[in-house]
């Protein structure tokens, strides 16, 4: 099988696993990340250039599928991308993407921060058939894993990574079967990517909540206000401890830690950057 693809570092796992099962790719169509420590795509494109493949960085356009006729492209291998895909129909005979969630659980772009502050206590990844509606084509198959209550975003993140080799291998080698035997999915929330609001740490809450919340963003940091001030936290602590400070004061500084009450202890933001005087919206 021929097959162009999408990909970020962070699933290109998914794509050796097609390599590793015979397939052959033509194409990568991938973009340039803002945050190449969240979104990394270094190693994809060494992925490629090392194979002589042909790398598109520009959003995908119907034309651009109309064009993979000329490596006589047989799929469509979606793992990664930020941007609506037109409908590939009249150009291939397949296109699937893999989703970073049990469908029809977590329809959206980034569920893993949900499944985090809901503390599921199972999770998975999806392949389906690329389809209209994001995340709602039929699914060929789902790789399900445990969760811990203990799990934060970046382990499961990494869980997720090592579950996609797992499914991508098995989709790869039984193509034909999966992809008749699909089955459509039932009508399912559509989780949203998260606001300004919801990573935001509000000293009023207990640290258990406030724990959970920066445990659920991980690498994408979580904002507080500080003494007026706006700052990105990259890494904190906390713990329980009764005490008659005002939540959100400062009561302790040491180098560059910052230690915050809360409403039942205290956060110790170790790794943090301002980011200004706090506006008013």
């Amino acid at each position: 099988m021929r097959f162009a693809f999408t990909a970020s570092d962070r699933y290109l796992g998914i794509i050796e696993a097609f390599v590793d099962a015979g397939w052959t790719p033509v194409k990568l169509f991938t973009l340039p990340s803002d945050d190449s420590r969240v979104f990394p795509v270094s190693a994809t494109i060494n992925f490629a250039v090392q194979r002589g493949i042909p790398i598109q960085m520009s959003p995908i356009k119907s034309e651009d599928l109309k064009g993979l006729s000329v490596y006589n492209c047989d799929a469509l291998v979606v793992a990664s991308y930020s941007f609506k895909i037109p409908d590939w129909t009249p150009f291939l005979k397949y296109a699937i993407n893999f989703h970073p969630s049990p469908l029809p659980v977590g329809r959206g772009p980034y569920p893993m921060i949900r499944a985090i502050k809901e503390k599921w206590s199972k999770w998975g990844v999806t392949c389906h058939k690329l389809a209209p509606a994001f995340d709602s084509g039929d699914i060929l198959t789902v790789e399900e894993f445990r969760l811990a209550d203990t799990d934060t975003h970046d382990i499961l993140d990494i869980k997720i990574q090592m579950a996609n080799k797992r499914l991508a291998a098995k989709v790869a080698q039984n193509f034909y079967q999966l992809w008749e035997n699909s089955e459509p999915q039932p009508q399912s929330e559509f989780w949203h990517l998260w606001s300004e609001k919801d990573k935001t740490l509000d000293f009023n809450c207990q640290v258990d909540e406030l724990l959970r919340i920066f445990n659920a963003f991980g690498v994408h940091e979580v904002i507080a206000n500080v003494n007026g001030y706006r700052v990105k936290v990259r890494q904190l602590l906390g713990w329980s401890e009764p005490h008659q400070n005002n939540p959100g004061q400062v009561v302790h500084t040491f180098n560059n830690i910052l230690v915050v009450a809360a409403r039942d202890g205290y956060i110790a933001l170790t790794e943090w950057t301002s980011e200004g005087l706090v506006t008013s919206s």
